[in-house]
């Protein structure tokens, strides 16, 4: 069988050679429509007396493995709980084998991981385990689990309010398309590939950033050692105005005006992302809380995860309280500021200032006496006219990756709707 994509661009005859398109009832020729249950076997995790707490966790042993542990469809094992092999016996159920999908039930809705080792585990009660059916590949139920029809799904049947959350039982009434299991592995093949191109397109923008960052250090040495001599000045002392935004709870407004409410978690590769969770706020809102900010604004991301930096160029945004804005002097290359606050000095003495103990928090007080090595502006701009270079060629990548995400979200609605 040729693989999917092999001699051809994407998507390019799929239908034919798949089982032809779709008939006049929407349904594809040839495929079964089955709900979940039909094709796998549901596990919950052990919820009874035996049921693991945090005084049965130890530093080695058998992964106990919860919602927070699934990570872009693979188990991180990054601060993972573990319990004792006799802890592991006591259970009845909620043990994991190879092949195995976890999906996530409780808080996070449908995120879901593959077991990919031949080991032992066990899943907390916000997950549960979806073992295929010889007729079903886990890799194909795995890409369904991350179509846009699951979030539908997911819409219709969410139990929870201040906690979303699903039952197994409505998990396993989804209806899945499903094709001959060569079908299956051939769709598998064919999405697989688009999804690797963007993986690797996302690694050219690290290296990217790190490109920049390599960039900096060369040219003006290691801020913290500041072996060049450059003039040292406070980030207040070179800024027309440093504040934060909103502390407490927005006015969110249901009908559309425009103004969104953002956070320090929406600052990500140097802009603001309105992302798909990100609540509109009131004309009420919007008119006390407003901050004007222009060019020569950065933002950095100041409670939770420390030193997130974005350009603000012009969004209709309201800032919460983990989002502090920096109105820079006009005179400043404000590219070079920007590395500056993206670079590992910036970071460290931010955990240096930090407090909190769950959730870390940099005060302004701090971020205001943030002290800045200045080397002359003729260096600075000299720096940001071969930032500007780089940036030209991160910005073909990012138009890349959005066409590989334009293209796999086609081939997921063609398989998948």
């Amino acid at each position: 069988m040729q693989d999917a994509g092999e001699g051809r661009g994407f998507g390019e005859g799929y239908g034919e050679e798949f089982g032809e398109g779709k008939g006049g009832d929407g349904m594809r020729k040839g495929w079964e429509y089955k709900k979940l249950g039909e094709v796998a076997t549901f596990i919950n995790g052990d919820r009874g007396k035996n049921y693991p707490s945090a005084k049965d966790f130890v530093e080695s042993g058998v992964p106990f493995i919860n919602a927070g542990h699934l990570n872009n469809g693979i188990i991180s094992y990054d601060k993972m709980n573990y319990i004792t092999i006799n802890k592991y016996n006591s259970l009845g159920s909620g043990k994991i084998i190879k092949n195995d999908i976890l999906f996530c039930l409780r808080g996070s809705l449908g995120k879901y991981a593959i077991v990919a080792e031949d080991s032992m585990g066990a899943i907390a009660s916000s997950l549960v385990i979806i073992r295929p059916f010889q007729n079903a590949d886990n890799r194909f139920i795995a890409h369904f689990l991350s179509s846009a029809k699951i979030k539908e799904y997911i819409a219709k049947n969410n139990n929870g309010s201040s906690q979303p959350n699903l039952s197994a039982k409505s998990v396993a009434s989804f209806i899945i398309p499903l094709p001959t299991l060569s079908t299956q592995l051939a769709i598998v093949s064919e999405l697989d590939k688009i999804n690797e191109l963007i993986r690797l397109k996302k690694e050219q923008l690290k290296d990217f950033d790190n490109l920049a960052q390599s960039l900096f250090y060369e040219m003006f040495g290691d801020p913290v050692e500041n072996e060049k001599g450059w003039e040292v000045k406070k980030l207040k002392d070179i800024s027309r105005e440093i504040g934060d935004g909103l502390h407490g709870t927005p006015e969110y407004s249901e009908v559309d005006t425009g103004c969104y409410f953002i956070n320090g978690n929406n600052l990500e590769n140097g802009t603001i992302v309105i992302k798909e969770n990100t609540k509109m706020v009131s004309e009420k809102t919007k008119t006390k809380h407003y901050i004007e900010m222009d060019d020569f604004t950065i933002l950095v991301s100041i409670n939770g995860t420390l030193g997130k930096v974005a350009f603000y160029n012009g969004e209709n945004v309201i800032l919460g309280k983990s989002a502090c804005y920096i109105k820079l002097e006009a005179y400043n290359d404000k590219k070079y500021i920007f590395e500056l606050l993206k670079s590992d000095y910036f970071k460290r003495c931010a955990e240096n200032e930090c407090t909190g103990t769950t959730i870390r928090n940099v005060s302004l007080k701090s971020m205001r006496n943030f002290r800045c090595p200045l080397p002359p502006l003729p260096l600075q701009r000299l720096f940001a006219q071969r930032i500007e270079q780089i940036e030209r060629e991160k910005s073909e990548v990012q138009k890349s990756i959005q066409d590989l995400e334009t293209l796999l979200a086609s081939r997921m609605q063609y398989w998948f709707e």
